[in-house]
């Protein structure tokens, strides 16, 4: 979008656009998913994503990218919620859903070390034109749809059982459910959190360019042109960083379920946003630590994924799943969409780091006043039947 003449700002609206459709989508689609069969949904949600990838190696104009930035909205609805409705349904019906958090992240740590080949193969297509990347991935992901229709159904989609989840019955469900003080008050404490990986994330690339390149570092830096080790350029050697970011990423996604039985889920949802907030505030103070910080993110990020599915999905009766997991969703849109244009703003004026560190601040801001006036985190659990019971690993 950079390469395009887009300002941050402009980049940051176009994250907020996104959000608030995904708010918009956010139920209906959990709606779908619940009715008609998380699995086809998903399958729509890789085919509503591809579509949106091919775009962006033609897209050149904001109001392109508005477009494209609105079918992803919908890939992303149809996905959230629904893939761990689908994985935790599974698990209910074939081993034990105790085991949530362990095959989620190591489900989550296969993905990442995938994902690190095809970063660094990006990053060397990007050098030989921008919209390659765009392209390789759009193929990727429309083969997607294939691997996911040869998954099986939940058990009560093969059967032909109806869900009991009806438009109506869906806002009872939130009522309920999803705005019961301690789930209310969790769900907002995640979506901050999201919310400022997400607004930080936007800058990871602009950010660690400068740093490559010695623009970061002051005037009087004595640096060599490339900072590179591999001798290619930044745009390439952003490649090898981002398949750095998965491999991280991979690790604390493999370990999620250790860390949970180690210091027990509660004081992991707590302990691991405070931290990626806290060191968000560092590279303002040395710039080049920005790289180890933005590691310190997306392994905090990837982490945190599995251990936040296995306290929303504890708490989660099945016919309500996949509506809940997409109200949650919604919530973590609704936050994220006016953050990214404040971060876009502010990096407009000043810089990009100035921008991750706001984000930093307003996080831990947010949480304490949060934790002030109510507890976000409870070690109560639902069952599968609905009924209260004592969650173990707390």
């Amino acid at each position: 979008m950079l390469w395009n003449d887009l300002t941050y700002t402009q980049i940051g609206t176009l994250s907020a656009i996104s959000a608030v459709l995904v708010v918009v989508f956010e139920l209906p689609t959990g709606y779908v998913a619940d009715r008609l069969g998380r699995r086809n949904t998903l399958a729509a949600g890789m085919a509503a994503m591809s579509l949106s990838l091919a775009g962006f190696a033609i897209a050149d104009t904001f109001l392109a990218f508005v477009v494209l930035y609105s079918i992803w909205s919908v890939s992303l609805a149809l996905h959230h919620g629904t893939d761990d409705a689908w994985l935790y349904a599974t698990l209910q019906a074939t081993a034990d859903e105790t085991t949530f958090t362990r095959i989620k992240g190591r489900g989550g740590a296969v993905y990442q070390l995938g994902s690190a080949g095809t970063m660094i193969a990006g990053g060397f297509l990007y050098v030989v034109h921008p919209t390659y990347p765009f392209i390789a991935s759009a193929l990727l992901n429309f083969g997607g749809v294939a691997v996911v229709l040869s998954m099986p159904q939940n058990t009560q989609f093969e059967s032909a059982v109806e869900s009991t989840t009806h438009p109506r019955r869906s806002l009872r469900v939130l009522q309920t459910q999803f705005l019961r003080p301690p789930l209310r008050a969790f769900v907002a404490f995640v979506a901050l959190f999201f919310g400022i990986v997400a607004g930080a994330d936007t800058y990871i690339q602009p950010i660690i360019i400068d740093i490559l390149s010695g623009a970061a570092l002051g005037e009087g830096a004595i640096l060599p042109a490339n900072l590179s080790p591999l001798a290619v350029p930044e745009e390439a050697t952003l490649g090898f960083v981002y398949a750095g970011f998965a491999i991280v990423a991979a690790v604390a996604s493999y370990h999620a379920e250790a860390v949970r039985d180690w210091v027990g889920l509660r004081t992991a949802l707590i302990a691991v946003p405070v931290g990626v907030a806290t060191v968000f505030v560092l590279p303002v103070l040395l710039p080049v630590v920005a790289i180890p910080v933005f590691f310190v993110m997306k392994g905090g990020e990837a982490l945190s994924k599995p251990l936040v599915g296995q306290y929303l999905n504890d708490r989660t009766a099945e016919t309500e799943r996949a509506t809940v997991l997409s109200a949650a969703s919604m919530s973590y849109a609704v936050v994220r969409a006016p953050l990214k244009p404040l971060a876009g703003l502010v990096a407009d004026v000043s810089t990009p780091v100035t921008a991750v560190a706001v984000l930093g601040v307003l996080f831990v801001v947010g949480a304490g006043i949060l934790f002030a006036i109510t507890t976000p985190l409870t070690p109560t659990t639902m069952s599968s039947s609905g009924r209260q019971g004592a969650c173990a690993e707390d």
